[in-house]
């Protein structure tokens, strides 16, 4: 059995791209907080309609960095009960690499990864890199449209006002099998 906990104030809605590929065996823990705690109603309802086990758990109170420390003692709350699991953090914040190394000295097996279909910021530069490659100098550029932006639209109309019309179609199809997940067409 995996368990994925979502740290969705670092990654919001980017961080469940791959939802659609996880099974009933799976576990999906989302870790909100006030300053992040909207959903769309495209993405409410993927979660529905989701066969993983969906817990939504809210952070109330604390200070800075309170999403990350309730995150990381629920895991070992969790770890704890289950230590046969496969366990994964869902973030951008390297800061989750020293519960990675800790657990993992304890051989439990503890990924981190950038959303639910498992890949980290340098994967998805690595396929960026693939897919545009004359405009390698661009990628962290549409990286961040990628991850700033809901919708397919927002994405194309910020390639467009950056790289104007020409690039940025190219640069569209090229990333458009990246946007599944997105809003729009």
């Amino acid at each position: 059995m995996s368990v994925y906990l979502i740290d969705y104030e670092n990654v919001h809605t980017n961080g469940l791209l791959g939802l659609d590929n996880k099974t009933k065996n799976d576990t999906i823990i989302i870790f909100y907080s006030s300053s992040s705690n909207t959903l769309s109603f495209s993405l409410h309802r993927q979660l529905s309609a989701a066969e993983a086990k969906i817990e939504y758990i809210e952070v109330t109170s604390g200070g800075k960095n309170a999403l990350d420390f309730q995150l990381s003692s629920y895991l070992g709350y969790l770890i704890a009960q289950n230590p046969q699991n496969e366990y994964v953090i869902i973030t951008k914040d390297n800061g989750y690499n020293v519960i990675k190394d800790f657990w993992k000295k304890r051989g439990i097996h503890l990924s981190i990864a950038y959303n639910l279909s498992m890949e980290s910021e340098k994967a998805m530069i690595k396929k960026l890199n693939e897919v545009i490659p004359q405009y390698k100098e661009d990628v962290s550029t549409v990286l961040s449209y990628i991850e700033k932006y809901k919708t397919k639209q927002g994405i194309n109309n910020a390639l467009v006002k950056t790289f104007g019309s020409d690039k940025a179609g190219i640069v569209y199809k090229a990333i458009k099998p990246f946007l599944a997940d997105k809003q729009g067409r």
